[in-house]
């Protein structure tokens, strides 16, 4: 790891002929360990026989170490959190949603679209910190005036709409590996007669949803369809109340609109991909990207874990990349698609060393 090895530099420079002293100090101060247990994993890991018995025991050591540190870190959060403004414990709860980090923790490759110039890196911190970006005009095109929240929602430009429309691609792109009859926006029958009991349920002639796939909860022929939304997770109306109750509402909102209709008239499933603006994903949208990573880690012979953590990147970027072109942007009309990566050709096992996803 490249911080334990600049550490461990640091102190050879310091310690200069004794290095296990120095390497025995490094992991004390890294895993915040007593000196005998960090001596002992030093032991082990320089013996030439290196046991089985050695090697699982320095894996529970770790883990314990991990643990523990974890739950360090979780209570200095739950006490600090009562410190902080309304906005700032917003920002908080969003930084730990899972996968919310997953850009910042992967190395930045420009040929996986895994990159951000230095402007939009620091912007990119600003918004998870709740901070606001420098450098920003006063006022909005539109007229009003130029905050973060109006310019995640402002139609000008039509950036809301290719935030959600890269997310649609993404997933689109993502389902024609493993699912029959992938197509964008497909148009629902009409009704002939047909009512709902709920009075929110869409009836328009034409309505169009965003992706439909076969097989992908079961082996039958029956088609899933899929919706997107990505909301502002800085509007007032969703960051007033908890992360988990915004997402439900959303994830409410699409079901009351579209499942009946998709159950009853198009005999399929319906499910809704809710996500946050800034990375998170709804209860619904988890439970549809790890069967849909299981699906495809299965087709290539893939870890799961490494397939998951591609799809939480692969999003994750493309939703910061979104956030600081609504910042930035021209708002004008001209914008260029997202680039694709082929898993044939990037196996996501290479993908994850080079990118180190965990």
């Amino acid at each position: 790891m490249q911080v334990h090895f600049w550490v461990t530099c640091s102190t050879y420079s310091t310690f200069g002929e004794n290095p296990k002293k120095a390497e025995v100090l490094c992991i004390r101060d890294i895993y915040r360990i007593p000196n005998k247990e960090a001596e002992e994993l030093v032991i082990q890991q320089q013996s030439t026989i290196y046991p089985v018995e050695a090697r699982l025991k320095q894996r529970q050591v770790k883990a314990a170490i991990r643990t523990s540190n974890r739950s360090d870190a979780t209570n200095e959060a739950i006490a600090l959190k009562p410190k902080l403004s309304n906005a700032q414990q917003c920002a908080m709860e969003q930084a730990s949603e899972k996968g919310a980090s997953s850009w910042l923790t992967a190395i930045p490759l420009a040929k996986y679209d895994f990159s951000l110039h230095k402007q939009a890196f620091r912007d990119a911190l600003c918004l998870r910190f709740g901070w606001t970006p420098t450098r920003l005009p006063s006022h909005c095109p539109c007229g009003k005036p130029f905050t973060v929240d109006h310019a995640f929602s402002c139609p000008k430009g039509a950036f809301p709409s290719i935030r959600h429309d890269r997310i649609r691609d993404i997933t689109a792109r993502l389902l024609t590996e493993v699912c029959s009859n992938v197509g964008l926006e497909p148009t629902l029958q009409p009704l002939t007669g047909e009512s709902f009991p709920l009075r929110s349920a869409n009836t328009e002639e034409g309505a169009r949803l965003d992706i439909k796939a076969q097989n992908f909860w079961d082996s039958s022929q029956r088609s899933t369809f899929f919706d997107v939304r990505v909301f502002n997770s800085f509007a007032p109306s969703n960051s007033s109340s908890s992360t988990n109750s915004t997402y439900r509402r959303h994830e409410k909102e699409k079901r009351r609109a579209y499942e009946q209709r998709i159950l009853q008239v198009e005999h399929g499933t319906f499910t809704p991909l809710v996500l946050s603006s800034s990375g998170g994903w709804g209860p619904s949208a988890m439970v549809a990207f790890r069967r849909l990573a299981s699906l495809i880690a299965t087709k290539h012979r893939q870890s799961y874990s490494a397939t998951l953590s591609f799809i939480r990147c692969k999003i994750g970027y493309s939703l910061i990349q979104s956030g600081i072109m609504c910042l930035r942007g021209p708002r004008s009309s001209f914008h260029a698609p997202a680039k694709a990566i082929s898993l044939e050709e990037h196996p996501l096992d290479l993908i994850r060393q080079e990118v180190r996803l965990f």
